[in-house]
């Protein structure tokens, strides 16, 4: 068993891992006589109303059952809604299970990022792994920025420097990406899959949001700008409260930064920088979302809450982890664009 990165789960791949878990006891108790699948499928619901994480589970194993899906999940929920970190289990429609996260379990994706900083996202789980990855053909320009990203994630999953070396080829591209500058020349060889060429363009020294360069970087920026503005306006962010994370524009973005460190690691296990960059790009676009729809200052004569204090912090959070995400692929997190 994996353990959690947390001490409540709050991610997919950790919410999967409860639920199996779940199913394992329920088989364990005779609750239910199937054979435990080796993968549970959860994600983020359709729309908004339906928890914060759902799956399907019971459909898939109602047949072996010989029960309804809508019996099997009312077994699952039971058990699921006992687990530490989830506040609520539904079962919904045929036999949908949607889990409603605490918000404790929230709060502290917060306060790891916040307390860690740039070590956020750092692990141990390709630990006694050594290997050096280098770029095939030797000299490749592409290859060889690869090669350094990578090697710079692996080192932060865990892996060590080692005897034994690994090529590792992509696709080169046409045109010079040197003329777009040192960082968006970097997003334009490391964001495209290692099997696509690269192409680069002006459109990536745009500052506008179809560029996800910039979006990321904006981000990012707009972080910093709210954390000043809050020290101006009075809000008491380091204030000890528990975080009322409830909004699914808040859920949404915590589900992503607590995500974060999984990306890492399997970004270095596929050798795919390109994993790293689209997930900032989501991070970027859920926290642009959340700051539209959740006010974060107070406005006029409004008066400081705990509700502020606790998007501000957030807002800090996903800065830390946009910033990260970018030192790690080599590129500049700039506070003011």
């Amino acid at each position: 068993m994996l353990p959690l990165a947390y001490p409540f789960p709050v991610t997919p791949a950790e919410l999967s891992w409860t639920v199996l878990s779940t199913v394992r006891r329920a088989v364990a108790a005779d609750e239910l006589r199937v054979a435990v699948p080796e993968k549970i499928v959860v994600q983020r619901p359709p729309r908004p109303g339906c928890g914060d994480y759902a799956t399907n589970v019971a459909l898939q194993l109602a047949g072996q059952a010989g029960r309804s899906a809508y019996e099997v999940a009312g077994i699952l929920a039971a058990r699921l809604a006992r687990e530490p970190g989830i506040a609520q289990v539904e079962v919904a429609g045929a036999g949908f299970l949607n889990i409603t996260l605490s918000a404790r379990a929230y709060a502290d994706v917060v306060r790891q990022v916040r307390e860690q900083g740039a070590d956020y996202g750092r692990g141990e789980g390709l630990a006694g792994e050594g290997v050096t990855v280098v770029p095939e053909p030797p000299g490749a320009v592409r290859a060889t920025m690869v090669a350094d990203v990578v090697n710079g994630l692996l080192r932060a999953a865990g892996a060590g420097p080692g005897s034994r070396r690994e090529g590792l080829t992509v696709a080169e591209g046409d045109g010079d990406p040197g003329r777009l500058g040192r960082d968006a020349a970097r997003w334009s060889l490391l964001r495209p899959p290692a099997e696509d060429p690269p192409r680069p363009g002006p459109a990536l020294l745009a500052q506008r949001e179809a560029n996800p360069l910039f979006r990321v970087r904006y981000a990012h920026s707009r972080t910093r700008a709210l954390l000043r503005n809050a020290h101006d306006l009075g809000v008491r962010v380091e204030a000890a409260a528990r975080d009322p994370y409830r909004h699914p524009a808040e859920t949404e973005l915590l589900g992503l930064i607590a995500d974060f460190p999984r990306v890492v690691e399997t970004a270095a296990r596929r050798r795919a920088p390109d994993r790293l960059a689209r997930h900032l790009e989501r991070l970027a676009d859920a926290y642009l979302r959340f700051q539209d729809e959740c006010p974060v200052l107070p406005k006029g004569d409004e008066k400081p809450s705990a509700v502020h204090a606790a998007r501000v912090r957030l807002a800090d959070a996903t800065g830390i982890v946009l910033a990260d995400g970018l030192h790690l692929l080599g590129i500049s997190a700039p506070d003011h664009l």
